[in-house]
């Protein structure tokens, strides 16, 4: 059995750094920070015609027919490029919300109580837990909020003080005129989901009692996905780390020859080799407790990683100029979005002790782990 990357995949991931390369460099990265993290609409027209966010509908429906292992690769790409914007929450709405899946509209999710990313710029709200709304379990998902109903929403949301510039955050009232939101028609619902979804199950193992019913799947998906970013977050550290190690002179040498520089170069590498696995494998199974692992090991690995290089940096790291702190900050969001460590622990010990009963297990689906999500 072969885990390598196939030529078609190393050609989608290759077409995809290259495209942020020309429409996302670095100087429109601090165009973006300067402007506090409005989002460029014209960027995200560019995504979607790229097929960004349609990855995973289905050819007959506009999008192009891939799956959850070709979207980990462009999510891993946008990390690495610190793209900005809701991406998640937009991917996951392609098929749900007219001119998502083209990026001729913004999509943000409202999860658990935690800030909503890009609420004042969003065309819908993708509503992906019921405690969101006010109302039990997953009643609420599958729910958007739109036209009269989002304008409502986001005037009972009151900006909040977010650590990352690039992304402005809202919080409002739990239950705040969700009620009013549009409930995706079951037919509507359903069609789109397994549309979304056609290519993943084709390719994945058969569904085993670990296997999460659709309300589950949207919120790893975006675990996951979001994992992707961190991952693409610690290789690009990694990269920056070395590289300045190898320009920097101290004392008439390179500050990389010196052993305590190299180890935490190492180090870097150690934890993003074992995340890259993590997330890649977890892309293939679609398990809930290996998402639950590789979120955990991404998240570990972006913030980790942007703290060392920081430090190699040095006191120039710690400037606004550079880019280092964009990483860090960036890593700590997410590390809190979706599913944060402590969710995703609980999830890895209930596999542990009920393998056989995980989706049943209150620790799982029923009793509230704490995750955050709304944003990306």
């Amino acid at each position: 059995m072969d885990f390598q990357l196939s030529d078609d995949q190393r050609a989608l991931r290759s077409g995809m750094r290259d495209l942020l390369g020309a429409v996302f460099d670095r100087d429109r990265l601090r165009a973006a920070v300067e402007r506090d993290g409005a989002l460029d609409r014209s960027l995200w027209r560019e995504l979607g015609a790229a097929g960004f966010f349609a990855l995973r509908l289905p050819e007959e429906a506009g999008g192009v027919g891939l799956g959850l292992p070709e979207a980990v690769l462009l999510f891993e790409e946008a990390g690495r490029a610190l793209l900005p914007g809701p991406l998640v929450a937009t991917h996951l709405a392609a098929g749900l919300v007219k001119g998502a899946a083209e990026g001729e509209a913004v999509v943000t999710a409202v999860a658990a109580e935690l800030p909503v990313a890009h609420l004042a710029e969003a065309d819908a709200v993708l509503v992906v837990g019921g405690e969101a709304a006010g109302l039990p379990g997953d009643e609420a998902l599958g729910k958007t909020l739109s036209g009269e109903a989002l304008r409502a929403f986001v005037a009972a949301a009151r900006p909040v003080r977010s650590m990352d510039p690039l992304t402005p955050l809202h919080r409002a009232p739990a239950g705040a005129a969700v009620a009013g939101a549009g409930r995706v028609s079951a037919t509507e619902s359903t069609r789109a989901a397994s549309e979304r979804t056609r290519a993943d199950a084709e390719r994945a193992p058969a569904a085993t009692e670990r296997t999460p019913a659709r309300a589950g799947r949207l919120r790893f998906e975006a675990a996951l996905l979001t994992a992707a970013e961190q991952l693409g977050s610690a290789a690009r550290t990694t990269e920056a780390a070395v590289q300045h190690a190898g320009e920097r002179e101290q004392f008439g040498s390179p500050i990389g020859s010196f052993q305590a520089v190299k180890h935490l170069c190492a180090d870097m590498l150690a934890r993003t080799e074992p995340a890259r696995a993590a997330v890649y494998a977890a892309a293939v199974t679609g398990d809930p407790v290996e998402i639950a692992a590789a979120k955990l090991l991404a998240d570990e690995a972006a913030v980790r990683n942007a703290r060392d290089c920081l430090q190699i940096h040095g006191g120039m790291g710690f400037t606004w100029e550079a880019d280092v702190h964009l990483h860090l900050k960036r890593a700590w969001l997410r590390a809190a979005s979706w599913l944060t460590g402590a969710g995703a622990e609980e999830l890895l010990a209930a596999g542990l002790g009920t393998a056989g009963r995980l989706p049943r297990s209150s620790a799982a689906y029923g009793r509230p782990v704490p995750e955050a999500g709304g944003g990306g």
